[in-house]
């Protein structure tokens, strides 16, 4: 919440001990430095999205798009639920982009699914494309939709996957 509510620039061992209502002693015995504490951020918040994608589409009745599918649903579930992940990700970019490798081979993994989801690979991506930059769009505040608005987006969407 540090970085959400205070930006990047904000991102100190002491106010995040003071937002998770620990010392600062407490918080280094789990964290040693800031980078520490981006990694754990960052590697928990992805694997939890990781594991959502994975676990939509593998509950997907309908093979064909599923991966699309799955992307898209995780997304809107990750930006009505706030769940912060694009918060620790540009913390990572602006303090060691180097801690994104995992993300950015998981997405490339994504691609590859996403391409061979039995439905046209441009629409495919175009899918993937869109729910990213809705989502870039909410974590930089840039034309951020109306959530009525956004739910049709994202319900278009999910439909061009069938």
């Amino acid at each position: 919440m540090v970085v959400k509510n205070n930006g990047v620039e904000k991102l100190t061992l002491e106010a995040v001990a003071k937002e998770a209502g620990v010392s600062k002693g407490g918080l280094l015995h789990h964290f040693p430095n800031k980078e520490a504490l981006i990694i754990g951020m960052v590697e928990e918040l992805t694997n939890d999205f990781f594991t959502n994608v994975q676990d939509r589409a593998m509950r997907e009745t309908l093979e064909k798009g599923k991966w699309s599918r799955a992307f898209a649903e995780a997304i809107d579930e990750d930006l009505k639920e706030g769940k912060e992940i694009g918060t620790a990700l540009t913390a990572a970019l602006f303090t060691n982009p180097d801690i994104l490798s995992k993300f950015q081979n998981q997405y490339a993994m994504w691609q590859k699914n996403i391409e061979n989801d039995g439905i046209d690979p441009v629409r495919s991506t175009i899918v993937r494309l869109a729910a990213d930059g809705l989502w870039y769009s909410e974590m930089f505040g840039l034309g951020v939709l109306e959530v009525e608005l956004r739910k049709k987006v994202i319900q278009e969407l999910i439909n061009m996957t069938k």
